[in-house]
């Protein structure tokens, strides 16, 4: 009697138990609602955004981050900026609050509801506070600061909304698809004033039709989706952009937008203009776009399969799911060439072409690319017809027998670093090993790079500010290593070369050095005597100007 009992009360608990997580998991939110995704970075600060909110991190010297703060605010996609003490991120679920409340939105229509741009002051790091708010009628996918702060105090944000249009109930004037409504919220972008003394006042102040036919007038001007013919990729329709990059000394911008890649004129940034628009027929979706330092390429990537699937495997087309690079060519983009990651990756790996930065080595394009669990790639596109990949690290499936989505959302260089921003678990940071394909003076040049304009230590990665160097021995010697691997510069012409810089840094300290000064002015390197293609010749003459930069820093 006694065991039966006992029996008794144990499945009674085991109903209990059981009853209690079935309903801990039709409560919990899937796991893509917490996936880590983007990066910005301010001085020694890093702010990670997710689906559920943010971290704030401090970087140490050693470029290992400690955790200040983390922000619990639902609603996804968590892209972020910084600009001086405000953070802007980007939130496009329905399940978003006003209140960052995590209960989400039950009904269509509710005045909880909140999709658009969040901003908070950061001024005080362990608790940031939102001070300003904009309603957008398909929330923000991604976000890119254009300009500011300008003298009167203004800073300007394009905004990309994906999602499906509000109800007009819910957020007024947003109308979707009624056939010859032009007021619809497809085919447009959103550009925001954040008024920096007092963000509770940020607005839509346009929301330009940038996808308009020039001559009729119509919305729907570019790609209409689908096919481009037999074994050709199916195309999303470009009725938004899922990320613009600008480049603001160049006044130009680059957008992945669904359909197409498009080249904009934003020198007035309020009203873009279209330049030049292609198409790709291996492209299912333009997913992001990345110009080289001296804004004269552009990198578009291809979304294939939304990021969640596997599109890395051996027989996968290297064309589908992959960079697509283009020259600038007087204000025309002209195709060059195709990249992705050479390792073919499991069906249990969801990897396609994703986002990544430029690494700042003078003389050379180089670019680093999260590739979800296909890893991260590190790719030379200074010949833009003949990429090749120079350095990768790759962990591995989550689990080799089941899908399971995670890998690196986001890779980005940062003073020295590349930080990866991994769905699942968190945060990576890595360096640079020297090798055949990149030297360590090429690598420790990088480090020594700063922005020509603005802030010296901001990134934000869709904002491009073309990077320079200082002239130093460091400088100089890593475009030796690119002309020593040209196969340009004889070994004595080297030696000489680097006997002189060795003897810099010492006369530095000393206060300079007349004498030394005039034997590196004396040098005379081959600028004009050798045939050599455009790129060799740009280090010949950038070695040059840097040496001559020394030497005018050594004189007294």
């Amino acid at each position: 009697m006694r065991i039966c009992k006992k029996l008794k009360t144990l499945r009674i608990k085991k109903r209990r138990f059981q009853s209690i997580e079935e309903d801990a998991k039709s409560r919990r939110y899937p796991m893509l609602s917490f996936s880590n995704t983007d990066m910005a970075f301010r001085d020694d600060i890093l702010v990670t955004g997710s689906y559920h909110g943010f971290n704030i991190y401090r970087i140490k010297e050693n470029g290992s981050p400690n955790l200040i703060t983390s922000v619990i605010c639902p609603g996804g996609q968590g892209d972020v900026s910084i600009v001086g003490d405000l953070l802007i991120y980007s939130v496009e679920q329905i399940r978003g609050r006003l209140d960052c409340g995590l209960q989400g939105v039950s009904s269509d229509s509710s005045p909880d509801r909140f999709r658009g741009i969040r901003i908070f002051d950061i001024s005080d790091l362990s608790r940031p506070k939102q001070v300003g708010a904009v309603q957008t009628c398909r929330g923000s996918h991604t976000h890119s600061v254009v300009t500011g702060p300008t003298p009167d105090g203004k800073i300007l944000v394009y905004n990309s909304g994906t999602g499906r249009v509000r109800d007009e109930e819910e957020l007024e004037q947003c109308i979707e698809d009624i056939p010859g409504d032009d007021r619809t919220a497809l085919f447009r972008i959103d550009v925001i004033e954040i008024p920096i003394n007092d963000p509770s006042q940020s607005r839509i102040i346009n929301s330009p039709a940038v996808f308009a036919d020039p001559e009729t007038g119509t919305l729907a001007g570019l790609w209409r989706g689908g096919d481009h013919g037999d074994d050709s990729q199916e195309t999303e329709i470009t009725d938004q952009c899922h990320d613009i990059t600008v480049f603001p000394s160049a006044k130009i911008a680059a957008g992945a937008c669904s359909g197409n890649g498009i080249l904009f004129d934003i020198a007035d940034p309020i009203n873009p203009k279209r330049i030049d628009v292609v198409t790709d027929t291996g492209f299912a979706y333009w997913h992001s776009a990345t110009f080289n330092n001296e804004g004269t390429k552009v990198l578009f990537t291809d979304e294939w399969g939304g990021g969640g699937r596997a599109r890395c495997r051996a027989w996968d087309p290297l064309n589908w799911g992959a960079d697509a690079i283009y020259d600038i060519v007087d204000e025309k983009l002209e195709f060059r060439s195709h990249y992705k990651m050479p390792a073919p990756q499991l069906e249990t790996e969801n990897c396609v072409a994703h986002n990544g930065s430029i690494i700042p080595i003078p003389g050379r394009d180089i670019f680093v690319q999260a590739w979800y669990q296909g890893g991260i790639s590190v790719i030379d596109f200074t010949d833009s017809s003949n990429p090749i990949e120079i350095a990768y690290f790759d962990r591995g499936p989550i689990m080799e027998e089941e899908m399971i989505t995670g890998g690196y959302w986001s890779v980005y260089y940062y003073e020295g670093a590349i930080y990866g921003t991994e769905i699942t678990r968190g945060l990576d940071i890595l360096k640079l090993i020297p090798s055949k394909y990149v030297s360590e003076n090429e690598i420790a040049a990088a480090e020594l790079a700063y922005p020509m304009i603005g802030s010296r230590r901001l990134f934000n990665p869709q904002q491009q500010i073309p990077m320079t160097w200082p002239a130093k021995p460091l400088v100089a010697r890593a475009y030796i290593d690119q002309l020593m691997r040209d196969e340009v510069l004889e070994e004595d012409t080297v030696n000489i070369i680097l006997g002189r810089l060795d003897r810099v840094d010492a006369a530095m300290e000393g206060g300079g050095s007349n004498r030394l000064a005039r034997q590196i002015n004396r040098l005379q390197l081959p600028l004009e005597d050798l045939d050599v293609d455009s790129m060799t010749q740009y280090r010949l003459e950038k070695l040059d100007a840097t040496l001559k930069n020394i030497a005018e820093g050594l004189s007294r």
